[in-house]
């Protein structure tokens, strides 16, 4: 049953004084401390490289570790490497792993590892695609020293191996690693702060996650993902409590620590409580509309600019988290108020002007072709938007069937590329975080290589031309200006349309200490308190 926001708050309290524990957590095996968390959406599957699904990536954190890593300062520093050598014409690196790494089975971290893990990286991630064009060849020197060896120089060779966000390059054993890239791992053996319990785990369901004894953490504090990772808690349990009145519930009573998405209505019942604390994320998430460039109608990038030219941002907002104190235009491809985002052409293609938009519509020709939008009904946030989009397609003259689904059952249609009466899907909506389309190296949405880009598969040379232009300079104000042109262009060819800046707030017990707080949710650090 699908509860009103109305009768979600009316059950709260209810809620709170009612709910039952046992089913919600169990005892800690031999004792020591455990952390209980409420993700945004239960773990659908275990491969962060596959996906770009933000809780496989935050799971993904957890078992794994990184080459590079970036700060709170987006500063790239070292992690896994313990120092590297770039040789004079910038066409060979080394790089040497730190001593006493070792994967949850036992074995040492090697050079073979990283190898096949970068290698399988770069076949799905965007900035790891245009790292691949500029790679002529991997070398292992000895167990823990390999090379890489590029046809031309790529300064940005660690930024590359350190992104912050989806997809993160996550170093793997080579076993593992040497699967296709277009098939999901079913191996979560990683070399991080804890393992994953296999055995404990039904996909859709609980996650349980425990301390790995093996780990050696630098020596450095906690910035972002960079430094010292020290897992300070012996067992994280990630809960499926899907249902907003017993997450909030749990929260209130205690059951649980940290409550990663609470729904923006529900933060007022959570704010009120002693020993809750509610904290922004730093960046925000950015709402979008993402189309499908391979079917009618959105193959036509006119009716791409039809319906973008209709949207207004305030609805989008509104819908999703209600109050202007967690939202602000953004009518841009980059995060507002980062270095890159200029906003270029985003005014005129934005007007939010419904007259408009129709007469571009039947200029573009439009010939009533059904419009399937998909929504996943178990993320609200997407859900929301989609709804919003129904009314304004309908609004427009257009044929649309919302199709409502569960979140695992989205994520394996929006990979169907046929036509809608094959299944396919002509748009749907999602979110990122702000840290994921910081500049165009980053911007996983912002390419347009056809059959190689993210979801919804954009065609443009001009715009990839642009962003390789990009990523060939060094000199922020050529940067600064090229991502000007890469946004005038986007807002003509549309790979996507962006409908705003929302925060989303976490709710997080007072007894946890130590969170280091970053647009990723991590766990290390965190101490938790009687």
């Amino acid at each position: 049953m699908t509860l009103s926001r109305r009768q979600i708050l009316a059950g709260t309290a209810g809620a709170a004084a009612g709910l039952g524990l046992p089913h919600l957590v169990r005892a800690q095996p031999g004792g020591g401390s455990v952390l209980r968390f409420i993700p945004s959406t239960p773990l659908p599957s275990l491969d962060p490289i596959v996906a770009t699904s933000y809780v496989i990536r935050n799971h993904g954190y957890l078992v794994y570790d990184t080459l590079f890593a970036t700060d709170e300062n987006f500063r790239i520093q070292p992690q896994m490497v313990s120092d590297w050598q770039t040789a004079p014409d910038g066409l060979r690196w080394t790089f040497h792993l730190r001593d006493g790494l070792t994967f949850h089975d036992g074995s040492p971290v090697e050079a073979k590892d990283c190898i096949a893990s970068i290698a399988r990286w770069s076949k799905r991630d965007a900035f790891g695609q245009t790292l691949a064009g500029f790679v002529e060849g991997y070398g292992q020197e000895d167990a823990r020293t390999f090379t890489i060896s590029l046809k031309k120089p790529f300064p940005l060779l660690p930024a590359a191996l350190g992104k912050l966000s989806s997809n993160v390059p996550f170093i793997m054993p080579e076993r593992v690693a040497l699967q296709d890239a277009s098939k999901p791992i079913a191996d979560a053996t990683g070399s991080g702060p804890w393992r994953f319990e296999a055995r404990e785990w039904i996909p859709g369901q609980n996650a349980i996650y425990t301390r790995h004894a093996g780990y050696r953490p630098r020596e450095e504090a906690p910035s972002w993902a960079a430094g010292g990772k020290v897992a300070k808690v012996d067992r994280i349990e990630w809960l499926a409590i899907t249902e907003a009145s017993a997450a909030v519930g749990a929260m209130i009573q205690g059951a649980v620590d940290w409550y990663e998405q609470p729904a923006i209505d529900l933060i007022p019942v959570l704010k009120g409580k002693p020993g809750i604390e509610i904290r922004n994320v730093p960046l925000g998430l950015i709402l979008l509309m993402r189309f499908n460039h391979t079917q009618p109608p959105f193959n036509n990038p006119e009716i791409r600019r039809a319906v973008m030219m209709a949207m207004k941002q305030d609805d989008y907002m509104q819908a999703v988290v209600g109050s202007p104190e967690y939202y602000q235009e953004a009518k841009t491809f980059f995060t507002p108020g980062s270095p890159m985002s200029t906003g270029a052409g985003g005014a005129a293609a934005m007007q939010a002007d419904l007259a408009k938009a129709k007469a571009m519509l039947a200029k573009a020709g439009y010939k009533g072709e059904r419009v399937v939008l998909l929504a996943p009904a178990d993320q609200p946030i997407a859900y929301n938007q989609s709804l919003v989009t129904q009314d304004l397609l309908k609004q427009l003259g257009m044929t649309v069937d919302l199709v409502s689904t569960d979140w695992g059952s989205f994520i394996a249609r929006r990979g169907n590329r046929g036509p809608v009466d094959a299944g396919g899907w002509s748009l749907f909506h999602t979110l990122w975080s702000g840290a994921d389309v910081l500049n165009p190296a980053l911007h996983p949405l912002i390419r347009a290589n056809g059959q190689a880009a993210w979801f919804g598969w954009p065609d443009d040379p001009t715009l990839e031309t642009l962003r390789s232009d990009w990523i060939a300079t060094s000199d922020e104000a050529q940067q600064k200006a090229l991502a000007a042109r890469i946004e005038e262009r986007a807002f003509e060819v549309v790979p996507y349309a962006p409908a705003g800046l929302v925060q989303q707030p976490m709710a997080v017990s007072a007894k946890l200490k130590g969170m280091v707080m970053a647009p990723v949710q991590f766990f290390w650090n965190i101490e938790k308190t009687a």
